[in-house]
């Protein structure tokens, strides 16, 4: 079910990019939402992928975050990679909040943010992945 509301910067959602071509991503993941909400963009939102495989090599465009709680299998991994130089505008129709099955097999859905320091990181790898790095404070 696409999420039914614009989500806050920082929230952690699940995303499919199935549809895009090779060397974009092409599979459902994690995503970290970067943009605010804005009026004129009502069902967008810049997100920034995450991944658990190390980045080969690591730039200053990526960036290592650690979770606690962890998100629901198959996304349990305690860290992921922030993949910055590959921040997408995607529709909200195409994501999902992260969910688990409840003993009576109902989605439960769970809202997950990156803390304010873990944010202000991730925003700081944007600005390098998009060759603006020296905005940063």
């Amino acid at each position: 079910m696409p999420v039914p509301f614009h989500p806050r910067q920082g929230c952690v959602l699940i995303c499919d990019f199935e549809g895009l071509r090779v060397p974009e991503m092409t599979k459902r993941r994690p995503v970290v939402v970067v943009s605010p909400k804005l009026r004129s963009r009502r069902r967008l939102c810049c997100v920034a992928p995450l991944s658990t495989t190390d980045p080969d090599p690591i730039s200053k465009f990526h960036c290592y975050i650690e979770f606690d709680p962890l998100l629901p299998a198959p996304y349990d991994s305690r860290h992921m990679w922030v993949k910055a130089d590959m921040i997408y505008t995607m529709s909200l129709d195409r994501m999902n909040m992260p969910f688990y099955k409840d003993e009576s097999g109902r989605r439960q859905y769970v809202e997950h943010y990156l803390t304010e320091d873990q944010f202000k990181i991730v925003t700081g790898c944007v600005l390098e992945g998009l060759g603006l790095g020296h905005l940063k404070n």
